[in-house]
């Protein structure tokens, strides 16, 4: 990894300031204050690795506090992060859950919510930093699963954490090719920490709910995969066919039926965007899962009443009061 700032042989008074300042720009802005009496010491390495990037954080006592006036000058909304603690231990809060994170586990940290951190003693953790769409597109909204300690005694957990130190280990030697799939494979480690995580933390009660949230959040984030499918929807949650069909059957939903329903509201939805009516009707099909054009506008009139051409028409026709303002 390289190394983008060590107070190693800085003068003491300038240690903190440094790294501090090295630490904004890296991972987050935030409102940090040195605490105890010794001699602070701090170290950031850094990798790029596939477009995943891997920050290695060591430092000593502080406490970290990420504020709303913070989270408007980052721009780093789009992203979680996911840190694994290497040694020592912080205390976090975020969301209302409050946690002592050990050595072995894992947290998320919504970047889009005000956070605060207190590291009594020295520590060294990796962060990672994920598109939130990627991890939300698979289980839902961020506050379901961020500030929640993903436990070190889940083997998911032991295989992300084991995956991750070998991963920075040889970053360096991989070709870009490797590095990406090296990356997206611990992503998916990551993923399947959590969701292992979010099925012990949910009460009863409202397991349901978060599953049936979960199995819509990827239906969204895979519209465009012609063979999603309701058995394939389930493999991918991990449960049974008979048991998501149930809970869909619950709130009154069919599985297949909601997956054509979005697919046909998402390219409603494309047919009248300015920004897409470069697209082909056909290219709009294909791009909501469609397998062809001819179903796809066979579905789409019984749904809408008109074909995508005449939908796409009527919607670029001006409005009544459109025409009287020009």
């Amino acid at each position: 990894m390289k190394v983008l700032v060590t107070t190693e042989n800085i003068p003491q008074r300038k240690k903190f300031d440094l790294w501090r300042d090295v630490s904004y720009e890296r991972l987050i802005p935030s409102e940090a204050r040195k605490t105890g009496d010794g001699p602070f010491e701090g170290m950031l390495e850094a990798a790029d690795v596939g477009g995943v990037l891997i920050t290695r954080s060591t430092f000593g006592a502080l406490t970290t506090e990420v504020t709303p006036a913070n989270i408007r000058r980052h721009g780093k909304q789009h992203t979680l992060s996911a840190t694994i603690r290497l040694a020592g231990t912080a205390a976090s809060r975020q969301n209302d859950r409050s946690l002592i994170h050990n050595p072995g586990e894992i947290v998320i940290v919504d970047r889009s919510r005000p956070v605060r951190l207190d590291f009594a003693a020295p520590t060294q953790s990796l962060v990672i930093e994920i598109q939130r769409d990627r991890i939300e597109g698979l289980l839902g909204p961020a506050a379901l699963y961020s500030a929640l300690r993903i436990d070190a005694g889940l083997g998911s957990t032991r295989l992300a954490v084991r995956f991750f130190k070998e991963l920075v280990d040889v970053q360096d030697t991989l070709p870009p090719d490797t590095a990406a799939r090296m990356s997206s494979i611990g992503v998916d480690l990551l993923v399947a920490s959590i969701a292992e995580r979010m099925t012990i933390e949910t009460p009863k009660a409202l397991y349901g709910t978060v599953l049936v949230q979960r199995a819509k959040a990827h239906i969204e984030a895979n519209l465009a995969d012609q063979t999603l499918s309701p058995a394939q929807l389930a493999l991918a949650l991990g449960v049974s066919l008979r048991r998501l069909q149930e809970l869909f059957q619950e709130r009154g939903r069919n599985i297949s039926d909601w997956i054509w329903q979005r697919r046909l509201d998402v390219a409603a939805a494309r047919l009248t965007d300015p920004r897409c009516m470069h697209l082909s009707i056909g290219a709009v099909a294909y791009g909501c899962g469609f397998a062809g054009q001819a179903h796809f506008s066979r579905r789409f009139k019984d749904r809408h009443g008109l074909t995508p051409s005449e939908y796409r028409r009527f919607a670029a026709q001006p409005k009544p009061a459109e025409s009287r303002t020009a």
